[in-house]
């Protein structure tokens, strides 16, 4: 992943040999694995019959999934706003999932759901041998989180640029991070990094120490 500048996503795995731990040290022979980057999604979207194709196998890979889980309903493909890193885009493929009582679905800070879409997207890449970035949404949880850490960011910055103290927010996923430092990117007073390892990685706002006169 690291030679190939890509995330696990975005890259097919094949086990050529599963190598030996041998006995105290004899005998052991490495993994061998062919690691095959895969085509991103842009590179279909001038097909429109290429991108239908992969819409339908991952609404049935989704509907599949929540029939699986005994979970009654319906995924609409939607236009819905993600974040790459840098300002935020339309997702080349975004599904919606309506129903009633889908908490389940959102899980404790939408890890369930960060974990459902990082499978469909896993699952879809095999299929299909393409990068496909899907976004799935549980009753427009994703927009309604976006709009609240919005706001919660513009709160606290200026609670920092008032105080002149640093202020660390709760952990939160990469995608809910990178709403936060977009959201304050352009801010004249304060800065934003990370912080933390792994499920604890946080945001922290800081004085911007550039703006002082």
């Amino acid at each position: 992943m690291a030679q190939l500048n890509a995330s696990r996503e975005e890259i097919k795995v094949d086990v050529l040999s599963e190598g030996k731990s041998g006995i105290f040290g004899v005998g052991t022979e490495k993994a061998l694995i062919q690691v095959e980057r895969l085509s991103p999604m842009s590179e279909l979207e001038e097909d429109a019959p290429n991108k239908k194709n992969v819409a339908e196998v991952a609404g049935e890979i989704l509907e599949t999934l929540l029939d699986l889980m005994d979970i009654d309903a319906t995924t609409m493909l939607e236009s819905l706003q993600t974040t790459n890193g840098e300002e935020q885009v339309l997702a080349p493929l975004a599904f919606n999932i309506q129903g009633e009582d889908l908490g389940i679905l959102i899980g404790r800070r939408g890890q369930t759901l960060a974990a459902l879409q990082y499978v469909v997207r896993l699952i879809i890449n095999h299929q299909m041998k393409v990068w496909t970035p899907v976004v799935i949404d549980v009753e427009g949880y994703k927009q309604r989180r976006s709009e609240a850490l919005q706001a919660l960011a513009v709160r606290m910055a200026e609670q920092v640029r008032i105080k002149g103290v640093p202020f660390t927010l709760e952990p939160m996923p990469a995608y809910e991070r990178r709403i936060i430092h977009l959201a304050l990117t352009d801010h004249p007073d304060v800065t934003t990094e990370s912080t933390g390892e792994g499920d604890a990685r946080k945001v922290m706002i800081l004085p911007d120490q550039g703006s002082e006169s």
